[in-house]
């Protein structure tokens, strides 16, 4: 779910900084959600270009998918913390993962419409910036992999997420530490 962002009312034209309050605020509703994510929108739903702050934990999944109707390129840079962007193949098979770090080498990556993909956080307290073509429409906005678990199996989900993690572990090695020095203690 997205909440749009609170303008100043008395002066809708003021700029809008993405400063350490405004991902503190993405942060905490990521945290409080069921899904671990929250999105704060720039945008109005119908406007033809999207513009929002993605929260994501690493107990979030996010259903591998795909922009369709109509294609849709998407980017995704790293404000705070780290994520995993992975694209498939049509039967489901891993192709490509990339690590996209506010603190490392890629800061962002641009997903081609059609493509199908999905994000994995890999630090608690990642936002990323986002941005798509719009009008965003419910009904058409995304197709779900068939090959992926449902969202609403969290199990499931977690289960997935690991398996993706551990198949791209050799780009993580940092990570990849830290997640072993958390489980020995």
């Amino acid at each position: 779910m997205s909440q749009p962002y609170s303008r100043n009312s008395s002066d809708p034209l003021s700029l809008i900084p993405f400063d350490s309050a405004l991902l503190d605020q993405a942060t905490s509703a990521a945290k409080d959600s069921p899904r671990k994510r929250s999105i704060i929108r720039f945008h109005e739903l119908n406007e033809p270009f999207q513009r929002m702050l993605n929260a994501i934990e690493p107990e979030s999944y996010a259903r591998p998918h795909r922009h369709l109707n109509p294609d849709k390129a998407e980017v995704f840079v790293a404000l705070r913390g780290s994520a995993l962007v992975v694209r498939f193949a049509d039967n489901g098979t891993p192709l490509e993962g990339v690590v996209v770090s506010a603190d490392g080498l890629i800061k962002g990556i641009e997903i081609p419409a059609g493509a199908w993909h999905c994000l994995v956080s890999l630090e608690e307290g990642t936002v990323l910036f986002e941005a798509k073509e719009g009008p965003y429409d419910p009904a058409t906005d995304k197709r779900f992999a068939p090959w992926s678990p449902p969202e609403e199996d969290r199990e499931a989900g977690l289960a997935y997420i690991a398996q993706l993690r551990a198949h791209f572990d050799p780009l993580m090695p940092g990570v990849s530490a830290k997640d072993r020095i958390e489980a020995e203690e």
